[in-house]
C-alpha cells in the first residue's frame, strides 16, 4: 500500500473473485456517502483506468482510490509549535498542551489544536480537513489522534467504537485513594443546574473508568493515578474522580483545589495504542508531559511509562 500523489495504490492480496465495490465494502468501512462521492467522481481505479465497480478483481491487480484529495474546509490555519509524536500518510498523534481547545465552537474560534494542525498540513502540502478522532478538555494535556483523510477517519470511528484504540491518562487526585486499584461504573448525565458541568446519574449513559494508584503523597495529600477507559463520555475521568470523594487537583468544577500558580487540571493523556488501520502494525505513543502541576512525580511517570 502506498501513496501516489492524490491516490492511495493497493496492490491486491485476495484470491477469490469479488467485484471492486464488494472489495471497498469487505475492506474497510467506508460510509455509503463516501463510497457515492467516490463513484461520481470517478475517484476509485483498476491497474490505472476507470472501470465500472461490477469488475471482479484478481490477485496482482492494482487498486487506486484519491483518497487524498484537496478538500474546502472553513478551518482556519493557525501556527504554534506542535509537539508531533507520530506521523504517517493517514495518521497524525499530537502532544496537546493543556489551555487549548480540541477544535473550533464558533467560526471566531481560530487558535484550536485542529486549527494548528490545518497549519501543519499545509506545510506537508495537503489541502485537507483535519479530523480529530477523539477529543480531549481544554485543560486537559496528552496525545490526540487525528486522521488525515476520510477514509482514515471513517475507520478510526469504527476502532474507537469497539474499544480498539486504548487510552491512558495520568491524574493526580486530592485526598490519599486507599484501595490501590479498582474500577469505577457508574452512569454519567447532564448536570440540569449547570450547562457544562456533568454528573452520575441512574438515568446517564454508561461510563467505566479503570484507575490504579501509583504513588500516595501524605504530605501533599494527593494520590497519583493511572486511568484507562471503556467508555468515552464527556468529562468521565473528572466526574468518576469526584464521585470517588477525590476530584482532579486544580479541577475546580468539580471540587478540586485551585492551584495558585497554575489553571490546568491535573489530567494528561500519557499514551495511545492501537492497530493501524490500514498495515494493522500496533501502534503505541507516549505523550510526555513537563507541566508544573507533574513535577513532584516526575521521576515516578519516567520509570512507569519511559523507561
Amino acid at each position: 500500500m502506498n501513496r501516489k500523489g492524490n491516490w492511495l495504490e493497493i496492490i491486491l492480496s485476495t484470491t477469490n473473485e469479488v467485484t471492486i465495490e464488494e472489495w471497498l465494502k469487505k475492506t474497510w468501512p467506508v460510509p455509503k456517502k463516501l463510497l457515492h462521492k467516490w463513484r461520481m467522481e470517478k475517484s476509485v481505479r483498476l491497474n490505472g483506468e476507470t472501470v465500472p465497480w461490477q469488475t471482479k478483481v484478481s490477485k496482482g491487480d492494482r487498486l487506486e482510490v484519491q483518497v487524498f484529495a484537496e478538500e474546502d474546509h472553513s478551518i482556519t490555519p493557525f501556527y504554534v509549535d506542535l509537539d508531533i509524536r507520530f506521523e504517517d500518510d493517514h495518521l497524525l498523534v499530537v502532544n496537546k498542551p493543556a489551555g487549548m481547545d480540541t477544535h473550533p465552537s464558533n467560526e471566531e474560534d481560530d487558535q484550536t489544536l485542529t486549527n494548528a494542525v490545518a497549519f501543519h498540513f499545509l506545510t506537508e502540502g495537503l489541502s485537507l480537513k483535519p479530523r480529530h478522532v477523539h477529543r480531549l478538555d481544554r485543560d486537559t494535556s496528552g496525545a490526540l489522534l487525528f486522521a488525515k483523510h476520510h477514509l482514515a477517519s471513517a475507520i478510526l470511528d469504527g476502532m474507537l467504537e469497539k474499544r480498539q484504540i486504548r487510552r491512558t491518562y495520568i491524574a493526580v487526585a486530592e485526598g490519599i485513594i486507599k484501595t490501590n486499584k479498582g474500577v469505577i461504573k457508574e452512569p454519567i448525565g447532564k448536570d440540569r443546574h449547570h450547562s457544562t458541568r456533568r454528573r452520575v446519574s441512574e438515568n446517564g449513559v454508561k461510563a467505566i473508568t479503570h484507575y490504579k494508584v501509583l504513588k500516595r503523597d501524605h504530605e501533599r495529600q494527593q494520590t497519583l493515578v493511572e486511568l484507562s477507559l471503556e467508555t468515552g463520555r464527556t468529562h468521565q475521568i473528572r466526574v468518576h474522580l469526584s464521585h470517588l470523594g477525590h476530584p482532579l487537583a486544580g479541577d475546580v468544577l468539580y471540587g478540586g483545589k485551585q492551584n495558585a500558580s497554575t489553571t490546568q487540571q491535573a489530567l494528561h493523556a500519557i499514551k495511545l495504542a492501537f492497530p493501524h488501520p490500514f498495515t494493522n502494525e500496533s501502534i503505541s505513543v507516549l505523550a510526555p508531559t513537563s507541566d508544573e502541576i507533574f513535577l513532584p512525580y516526575h521521576q515516578i511517570i519516567e520509570k512507569q511509562f519511559f523507561e
